[in-house]
C-alpha cells in the first residue's frame, strides 16, 4: 500500500555525512531503496538548519540542502521532483514524488527576499520555527505563553498569498493559536497525541480539535520520545487511535522524522519497514482507514484546497 510520508531528514544528512550516497546509503533512514522497498510513492525533505550554524551562515545552509536535493535526490532514478501537488496523481509506477519543506524560518532572519528565494525553489510546506526562537514566532522550547511576532505575520502573508501549507508541528502553544486563524492552509507534519505522551512537541486535543476545524491535517511521528517511554509500535497505534477518536480518522496520516531522529522503535527501523505500521493497523482499522492513513487522507486534504 502507497504511502505519503511527509517529514524526513535527508538532507541534513546528504549535507553533513561523508561522501553520502541517496540511492541506498545504509546510514540513511529514507534512502532510495529503503523508499521503494517501503512502498513509500511521495517523501517530503526537509531544510533543517542546526541552531548551532551562525545566523549569518544559515540562509547559505539552506542554499546547499536545496543543492544536495537536486544533485542527489532528484539525479537518483525515479526520483520527480513534486511542484505542484497534482503530480502525486500523475507518478508512474516506478517513480518517487520528493517534495522540498522547510522546517524553521530562521535562516531568512527579517528578510522576506530570502523566503521568496526559498519558495522559488520549490518549498511546498513552510515551519515557521524549529525548537527555538527566532524573528517569526517561539519553538516548541520555548515559553508557551510567548506568540507569533510582528515579522511572523508578514510571513504568514506571503506563506499565504504563494498557497504554501503552513506547518505547526514544531511551534509553541501560543504561537499555534496565534497562527490558526490567519493560515490559510495548515498542518502538523509529524506530531503525536499529548494526551498519552506529554512533550511539547505533541498536539493537546484541544489543539488537535481546532487545527481540523480550521481544514487542517495531523501525521503522526514515529520519533519514541514522542511516543512514550520504551516506545514500541503498538504505543504509536495508541496514538492513532486516540487521534483518530479526537477528530476522526480521516483526518490523520504519517511523518516519519526519519533522519532527524537518533533512536526507532521495533520494526520501524527505516522506511524499508513501513509496512510494519500499516500490517498492524489492520488490526484497529479497515483496509480503507489504513488506506486513507496511508496517503488517501492527504490527497483529500489537497483537493480541498490545501496547496492549490
Amino acid at each position: 500500500m502507497e504511502i505519503i510520508d511527509l517529514h524526513c531528514d535527508v538532507l541534513l544528512k546528504l549535507t553533513t555525512l561523508e561522501e553520502p550516497k541517496f540511492r541506498n546509503d545504509s546510514r540513511l533512514h529514507a534512502n532510495k531503496e529503503r523508499l521503494q522497498l517501503g512502498q513509500v510513492k511521495a517523501q517530503v525533505f526537509a531544510i533543517f538548519i542546526d541552531p548551532e550554524i551562525p545566523q549569518s551562515m544559515q540562509f547559505l545552509e539552506v542554499m546547499r540542502q536545496i543543492e544536495a536535493f537536486h544533485t542527489q535526490v532528484l539525479q537518483t532514478e525515479g526520483m520527480v521532483h513534486i511542484t505542484e501537488w497534482s503530480q502525486l496523481d500523475t507518478l508512474a509506477p516506478h517513480e518517487i514524488g520528493a517534495i522540498l519543506s522547510l522546517e524553521g524560518c530562521s535562516a531568512i532572519g527579517e528578510d522576506l527576499t530570502k523566503l521568496s528565494a526559498i519558495l522559488d525553489a520549490g518549498v511546498m510546506l513552510v515551519g515557521l520555527t524549529w525548537n527555538e526562537e527566532n524573528a517569526v514566532a517561539y519553538g516548541a522550547e520555548q515559553d508557551a505563553s510567548l506568540g507569533l511576532k510582528p515579522f511572523g505575520k508578514e510571513v504568514v502573508n506571503m506563506l499565504n498569498e504563494r498557497d504554501i501549507i503552513i506547518d505547526v508541528a514544531h511551534l509553541n502553544e501560543q504561537g499555534f493559536w496565534d497562527v490558526l486563524p490567519l493560515a490559510k492552509h495548515i498542518i502538523a507534519s509529524h506530531s503525536n497525541a499529548r494526551a498519552i505522551c506529554d512533550h511539547p512537541r505533541n498536539l493537546t486535543d484541544q489543539q488537535a480539535k481546532a487545527l481540523v476545524e480550521h481544514g487542517g491535517h495531523i501525521h503522526l511521528v514515529y520519533y519514541p520520545h514522542f511516543i512514550g517511554d520504551n516506545a514500541t509500535m503498538d504505543d504509536l497505534i495508541e496514538h492513532i487511535k486516540h487521534l483518530a477518536s479526537v477528530v476522526g480518522i480521516e483526518h490523520l496520516g504519517v511523518g516519519s522524522d526519519f533522519d532527524g531522529i537518533d533512536m526507532t522503535i521495533k520494526g520501524l527501523a527505516h522506511a524499508g519497514e513501513a509496512q510494519n505500521l500499516l500490517e498492524m493497523l489492520r488490526e484497529h482499522f479497515s483496509d480503507e482507514e489504513v488506506r486513507g492513513i496511508a496517503h488517501n487522507n492527504f490527497k483529500q486534504y489537497l483537493k480541498k484546497g490545501a496547496g492549490t
